[in-house]
């Protein structure tokens, strides 16, 4: 039997991790707090308007907290009755622990969690920090609803979510854009731009798909597909100079992190 869950919040990320708990029969009774009910809701999983509009007596096990942080706090006050009888799953990008302490209460039982994008197809990763008010079981609840979407790191201080965020949370977007990068570079190098596309996608998703499956690290993938004095070695001399493209990931990595701070302040 499943875990009852309220989800407050059904948006991309929201709606895919639900996917999620349904498929993989951890969800028990769910009820979705949205003002409009979300198209192609799985069967079974009940809708609410508002929080007034919850059924009564219902009781969930965990309060997932899938708002943008922006509204987050004209959000949270209707949800304090549950303090003391559910536990809190924030994905909310930018609000930590201390913010839903103050608002809810400083009993209050929080994990935050910084789930990715690819939790829509259930390869995602989570990483996620528990408070002290979180019990065992609390924790191994999160843990059943996270890794249904994809893979859980836990983290020992909350500080590191910041660059969780900038790493991982933000990272399909540079996976995405090393696609239209390559693509560009095929074009420049005279081939059909659908053509070029085609390969870059191809390329990257099936590289990603080899990694996944291979035990050995990405270090090693790479020099298997490296020959001595080939064409990969010649390339992989430009990326990997030192103007290459480490200190510009270091960059980019670090402007998120900073802004994910700034957002937290």
């Amino acid at each position: 039997m499943g875990a009852d869950l309220l989800l407050v919040g059904c948006g991309k990320m929201g709606g895919a991790m639900l996917a999620g708990w349904v498929s993989a029969g951890v969800a028990g009774r769910v009820v979705v707090v949205e003002p409009q009910a979300p198209q192609g809701l799985p069967e079974g999983v009940e809708h609410a308007a508002s929080a007034e509009a919850i059924p009564e007596g219902f009781d969930p096990a965990v309060v997932i907290l899938a708002v943008k942080p922006q509204i987050m706090d004209g959000v949270l006050p209707a949800y304090r009755r549950f303090v003391g009888r559910s536990l809190f799953l924030s994905i909310a990008a930018g609000k930590p622990v201390e913010y839903f302490e103050r608002q809810l209460g400083a009993s209050a039982a929080i994990v935050r969690a910084m789930p990715n994008t690819p939790a829509a197809v259930g390869r995602g990763i989570s990483a996620a920090f528990a408070n002290g008010h979180v019990t065992p079981e609390g924790r191994i609840l999160s843990q059943r609803l996270l890794e249904s979407v994809g893979e859980v790191a836990w983290l020992e201080e909350e500080g590191h979510i910041d660059a969780v965020t900038a790493l991982s949370g933000s990272g399909p977007a540079y996976v995405f854009l090393t696609v239209e990068v390559m693509a560009r570079a095929g074009v420049a190098a005279g081939l059909p731009e659908a053509l070029s596309m085609q390969l870059a996608r191809a390329t990257v998703a099936g590289a990603g798909e080899l990694l996944h499956r291979s035990p050995e690290s990405a270090e090693q993938l790479r020099r298997n597909v490296t020959s001595p004095n080939g064409t990969t070695q010649a390339a992989l001399e430009v990326l990997m100079a030192p103007d290459g493209i480490a200190p510009v990931y270091e960059r980019a990595v670090a402007a998120g992190t900073r802004r994910s701070r700034e957002l937290a302040g």
